[in-house]
């Protein structure tokens, strides 16, 4: 499998050149220059393996430079620490008999070191990177340079540190996550780590991050430190192949639970800001997962809703702080992978979207692009009083609990089932455990907050439900505070340089 951008016609690359460049040197995003098929038969064999095992069947349909054992040894390596021995169980939320022909599945992926689901992409990456190193005879340090809207940063902290051969920088927005997030960043070991806050919102860090990858004179200056950079964000390839794999094994698990019959068709339903957890499912349909619908569920800020129900996508509008906070975004990145793959790999084409994007903030697709993404996609918004709603109800009727951004999925559910009245069975992304947003999950479960402090509300969080702190949280009251570096988003690249130059 080779790789090629969306921007222009590029020779096409393997994917361990792929995964440590990041980006295209043209600015685009790189995707495979096909889709490969996963049988009938290979779905099937996935119901008796583990999570290892099952990730490895789709990894080498895309990482075909990589061997079988290589993959084994990056995902055991990857998901052996992860607090459960099934890495990504699946829970079947099934209230009376009535909805046994409609179930509702929620996949669990937060139970790693950030309990986010960005440890399954996380702490897999920086495997298949080292591996990556030695295929192609890198001898240069590798910067990852990361904007994370709260649990991307952690996720790749813990998967680069101390890694040999490489560095990690970490931008986030000031005052735009949460304590829990902040403190699992902040207090990060690591000779090779550097986290840095950005006075600006998510998008300012995004957009500077991309504006250093861009820039030809800072790639001159690192060069002369013997450095090159690469991302860890959903933009890297490496870092979106692995989040592919628990759509196809969570099916399977569905499944061997008994609660769908093999070659069922299931509806997934992702919470998303910049798109990149949804664009795995698509790839995911695209190979031969039986997925029916991808439903889309954006918070208040809802761009990508707006961009689904009318084909404009503005980001001039106003940018609200939410409980939801990874998915207040205003660009969402991955987008422009799946503008690719549905006008055909029209790069011209794709490539104005994103000039327009960046000059005027908003672009237009025609109808018969509209049309087509209006047969995979559904999309949909909750509020902040949804989403609350949605939290309190799912634990009164089964004593499940849930968090702020899996809640938004869920409510974009109902929303689509009652408009649609399609009652398939669902597969649900839960995106976060609950204890990372303690404040907004007891206020919605009718607790009083004020004047709580957010690490003694994790114990609160955990008296009301019976629910055990997951250990890497608890641990955040003792752990010593290791970065206070602030700066504004102009400021970013000179900080880049200072850090490669340690």
């Amino acid at each position: 499998m080779k790789y090629i951008s969306t921007r222009s016609k590029i020779a096409p690359l393997e994917s361990a050149e792929v995964i440590l460049k990041g980006i295209a040197d043209d600015g685009g995003l790189f995707v495979p220059e096909n889709f490969p098929k996963v049988t009938s038969d290979e779905i099937k064999s996935l119901i008796d393996k583990n999570y290892c095992q099952r990730a490895v069947v789709i990894l080498k349909k895309f990482l075909t430079d990589f061997t079988e054992d290589e993959l084994f040894e990056a995902t055991e390596l990857a998901y052996d620490w992860f607090d459960i021995p099934s890495k990504v169980p699946l829970t079947i939320l099934l209230k009376d008999e009535t909805h046994k022909d409609s179930p509702v599945s929620v996949m669990e992926l937060y139970h790693g070191n950030s309990s986010a689901f960005k440890d399954l992409a996380l702490q897999l990456l920086p495997r298949l990177m080292s591996k990556a190193l030695k295929k192609v005879g890198e001898t240069k340090e590798i910067l990852i340079l990361v904007a994370t809207s709260g649990d991307t940063g952690k996720a790749a902290l813990a998967g680069f540190a101390d890694v040999p051969q490489t560095k990690i920088m970490v931008f986030y927005p000031a005052d735009g996550v949460s304590k829990i997030q902040k403190l699992q960043m902040v207090t990060q070991a690591g000779k090779n780590v550097n986290v840095t806050a950005v006075k600006g919102n998510f998008d300012d860090c995004q957009n500077g991050v991309k504006k250093i990858f861009s820039d030809s004179n800072i790639r001159a200056e690192l060069e002369k430190s013997n450095v090159k950079l690469s991302s860890a964000n959903s933009i890297n390839w490496g870092r979106l192949v692995p989040q592919i794999c628990y759509y196809f094994a969570s099916y399977a698990e569905f499944i061997k639970s008994g609660t769908i019959k093999f070659g069922d068709t299931v509806n997934v339903v992702v919470p998303t800001g910049n798109f990149g957890n949804i664009l795995a499912a698509y790839y995911a349909k695209k190979m031969g997962a039986p997925i029916k619908k991808l439903i889309c569920a954006s918070n208040i800020n809802h761009i990508l809703t707006d961009f689904f129900q009318t084909g404009v996508y503005d980001r001039n509008r106003e940018f609200y702080k939410t409980i939801t906070p990874s998915m207040d975004i205003l660009i969402s990145s991955n987008l422009e992978r799946l503008l690719y793959h549905e006008t055909g790999g029209d790069t011209e084409r794709v490539k104005t979207f994103m000039q327009e994007l960046n000059e005027k903030g908003k672009y237009k697709i025609n109808s018969s692009l509209k049309n087509k993404l209006d047969k995979i996609f559904y999309a949909d918004y909750a509020t902040e009083e949804e989403t609350s709603a949605i939290i309190k109800e799912i634990f009164d009727n089964y004593k499940y609990l849930v968090d702020t951004h899996t809640a938004v999925a869920l409510s974009v559910l109902g929303k689509y089932r009652r408009t649609t009245h399609d009652m398939s069975p669902v597969m649900v992304a839960s995106t976060a455990s609950p204890f990372k947003f303690t404040g907004a999950v007891l206020k919605a479960l009718g607790e009083n907050v004020e004047g709580v402090d957010d690490l003694a509300q994790l114990d609160k969080l955990s008296l009301l439900t019976n629910k055990a702190v997951p250990k890497n949280l608890a641990a955040l009251g003792t752990a010593k505070i290791l970065h206070e570096n602030i700066c504004t988003k102009d400021e970013m690249a000179d900080c880049v340089l200072k850090f490669a130059a340690e």
